[in-house]
């Protein structure tokens, strides 16, 4: 455990070293920022609109969380496809790059410890950025009275997308000593599987989103993160869905794993 904690903590440390970290938190704060503001001033607009019209069973309903609150996280959910590859390209590449593999490889640690450690620090770094985005529906209990249990839910879906992007881009890392094909490699994988999956099949089966009675289309739904985050932006924590993040992440660690080991006794 002391050697997954080491390799975690030296692993942010050079994170924060680089300008990468800054970056992308900078980036990701401004981001959110005005992603936040929009939703918010499309929310008041919302309001004045269906007050003119007089349209008071649609105002009945609306509320902060599924107008607001929302759109704000499915926002940040997009960007997220974008900047997380920035943070784990260099996961393993850049010990290739610089040619500290050797020495960590010949190291009496083992390979899963450095896999973990690796992965670790960069759940701290999705963590914190997690932690930036609660600060914006944050402002909302002080002013008005969002639903606790569906913002925590919402919440939660963005924690383990971005724990399963950060699997994803340690995979791509584990495979090339090139960061920038790290980053180019993450993206698409994110790209396609987090968000275009549902959408390829769906054009590919002609609008039959049942695959035509084999069921292709909702097995490409349920292998999407998207589905999955939308299922806990809604407010319903699913086992279904913990056990797809659970699972996503444990495979790709493991592949990690032998590719790294694959490196080692070469």
């Amino acid at each position: 455990m002391n050697h997954v904690l080491a390799i975690a903590g030296r692993e942010i440390g050079s994170l924060f070293v680089s300008p990468v970290a800054y970056v992308v938190l900078t980036l990701w704060s401004v981001l959110a920022g005005t992603f936040f503001l929009s939703s918010l001033i499309g929310f008041e607009a919302q309001i004045d609109q269906a007050s003119q019209f007089g349209a008071h069973e649609y105002l009945a309903q609306m509320n902060l969380n599924d107008h607001l609150i929302t759109p704000f996280f499915g926002s940040m959910w997009i960007v997220l496809l974008f900047l997380v590859p920035a943070v784990t390209m260099g996961l393993f590449a850049s010990e290739k790059a610089n040619g500290t593999d050797e020495l960590l490889y010949t190291a009496p640690i083992r390979i899963w410890e450095i896999v973990i450690g690796k992965f670790l620090a960069g759940f701290a770094f999705v963590g914190l950025m997690t932690l930036i985005v609660a600060f914006f529906p944050g402002i909302l209990f002080v002013y008005g009275e969002p639903e606790v249990g569906k913002t925590a839910a919402g919440l939660l879906g963005l924690l383990l997308v971005s724990m399963s992007y950060v699997a994803v881009g340690a995979l791509a890392s584990s495979l090339t000593r090139n960061q920038l094909i790290a980053f180019v490699i993450t993206m698409v994988s994110l790209l396609v599987v987090g968000l275009m999956l549902p959408f390829i099949v769906e054009v590919g089966l002609g609008g039959d989103s049942g695959g035509g009675g084999i069921g292709i289309g909702p097995t490409m739904r349920y292998i999407s993160t998207g589905t999955h985050f939308e299922t806990l932006m809604s407010g319903a924590v699913d086992t279904a869905d913990l056990v797809y993040f659970a699972v996503v992440i444990g495979i790709c660690m493991v592949i990690s794993k032998a590719a790294l080991e694959s490196v080692r006794w070469r």
